[in-house]
């Protein structure tokens, strides 16, 4: 006889219901669904503004879900623990989730798997938010690749499944189990003031998600390569936020970016690219799980970089006081909207850790903290990139000359126009709203004077470059 017993599928980063390939396999079984959210031990590590990102994810979700005629149960706790108590509480037979690639989760899902199993249950995972699972490309030897270009070339004419549609019914269980309150998790006390600037900014939910990729589609991505870099104009297709929660899937992704190619759209193929970069960053953190928390190259741990968080010249920067506009300006960007423009992210993360000579960890965690979109494999990648001790990376003699990237990536100066307020006889509510978010106790206000440079950009790359040449390895 066929189990009946329900099936409790745990929810992670796939808050959609369409091409979600684990719960359209626990609808077809026509048994008892049950979804369930976990404010586990990894979703109690987040920083303020990803966990309070995410409990807007969740909500939305749950919206859909009760849309469908279904719901969603919400239970805090580690996740081994939490997810025995359901199985007790509801007789399900089966624990279903879709895959997640970084160490972390990894690793409790390695744990929660073998102990379910132990107790007789049917434990399946499913392809998670990466075009290619990271055991599916391997080089001619067999290894892992280090080195984008050619991972790119591997994959980029490999078959992507297209999209599965959306799931539409999910069978109820006899009884539902208790479900806790979204509201009493308060996921966004550490937001404080902040959530309330940073909100109109956010696009959340999964038919959001799908808007804002229809319109990058029709009106945006032929001018995607140039317009990507020009932090001064809406030119990015702003995704990373849904494909961070799973409001959206990187297949829909891909095959939007594959038909707009066929129909001869100029910036297609770089928007594929950067999905497949995405694809690389969660490689990397599967293969060699050091690439969150330390020197991917590891000799660079004898780099003599400053990991003091509480030294003058890094609270400026965290700031956006250091007196340079195009880092104060996405220092504030990040700070008032949740977000930072692509080149502001290479320009901040340069200015850090090369002309102020500060470990990439500093960056990394603060971005953790703030960044709506926060994405641990891409977010470590990113600044080990910029610092030059990751794969791939940025030769770390490459300084980005934060004056100069302005000049030419904004000659008009519209990005810090629109983030920095002092000196401005009537600032706009962008620049505003920096000071409306920041905590009271910083002390900033738009009547200051702006800041003299906390160091010239030409000293800070002398200084790089001399600490650089007389390295230990």
């Amino acid at each position: 006889m066929s189990d009946t017993r329900p099936i409790l599928y745990w929810l992670r980063r796939d808050l959609r219901l369409s091409d979600h390939p684990g719960l359209s396999a626990a609808a077809e079984t026509g048994r008892p669904v049950i979804p369930v959210f976990l404010a586990d031990e990894i979703v109690e590590g987040y920083g303020a503004c990803p966990k309070w990102r995410l409990g807007l994810a969740v909500e939305s979700f749950a919206g859909r879900l009760e849309g469908i005629g279904t719901r969603l149960i919400l239970r805090r706790g580690p996740a081994l623990a939490t997810l025995r108590a359901l199985v007790e509480e509801t007789g399900a037979g089966a624990v279903w989730w879709s895959r997640v690639y970084e160490p972390d989760g990894t690793e409790r899902d390695r744990k929660v798997k073998a102990a379910l199993e132990d107790d007789s249950l049917d434990v399946q995972s499913f392809p998670g938010h990466v075009l290619f699972e990271p055991w599916t490309v391997a080089t001619g030897t067999g290894g892992y690749y280090k080195v984008f270009t050619p991972f790119w070339r591997k994959v980029r004419d490999r078959g992507v499944a297209p999209p599965l549609g959306a799931v539409g019914t999910l069978a109820a269980p006899q009884d539902w189990p208790r479900s806790d309150r979204l509201e009493d998790w308060d996921l966004g006390a550490a937001m404080d003031r902040g959530a309330a600037v940073v909100a109109p900014h956010l696009t959340v939910g999964e038919e959001a998600a799908q808007g804002r990729l229809g319109a990058f589609a029709a009106h945006r991505i032929e001018d995607y390569p140039a317009a990507r870099d020009r932090p001064g104009v809406d030119g990015t297709s702003g995704l990373s936020e849904n494909l961070t929660y799973g409001e959206i899937s990187i297949r829909a992704c891909w095959h939007t970016g594959m038909r707009a190619q066929e129909e001869g759209k100029a910036g297609a193929p770089t928007f594929l690219k950067e999905l497949v970069w995405r694809d690389f960053a969660y490689h990397l953190a599967f293969h060699t799980p050091r690439l969150l928390r330390s020197n991917w190259r590891e000799e660079w741990e004898a780099f003599p970089w400053n990991e003091d968080e509480h030294r003058s010249d890094v609270i400026a920067w965290k700031r956006g006081r250091t007196g340079i506009p195009f880092v104060d300006a996405a220092m504030r960007e990040l700070y008032a909207t949740g977000r930072m423009h692509n080149r502001g992210r290479m320009v901040v993360a340069s200015y850090l850790t090369k002309h102020l000579m500060c470990h990439w960890r500093i960056g990394q965690r603060w971005f953790e903290d703030c960044l709506a979109d926060w994405d641990p494999a891409n977010n470590a990648l990113g600044w080990q990139w910029s610092a030059g001790s990751g794969p791939d990376a940025s030769p770390f003699f490459r300084v980005f000359n934060p004056v100069t990237q302005l000049d030419r990536f904004d000659p008009d100066h519209t990005y810090p126009t629109m983030w920095i307020a002092e000196g401005q006889e009537d600032p706009p509510d962008t620049a505003l709203s920096y000071f409306e978010a920041i905590p009271r106790n910083w002390s900033i206000s738009p009547d200051d004077a702006y800041p003299e440079p906390i160091i010239a950009p030409k000293d800070g790359r002398a200084r790089a470059l001399a600490a650089y040449e007389n390295r230990d390895f």
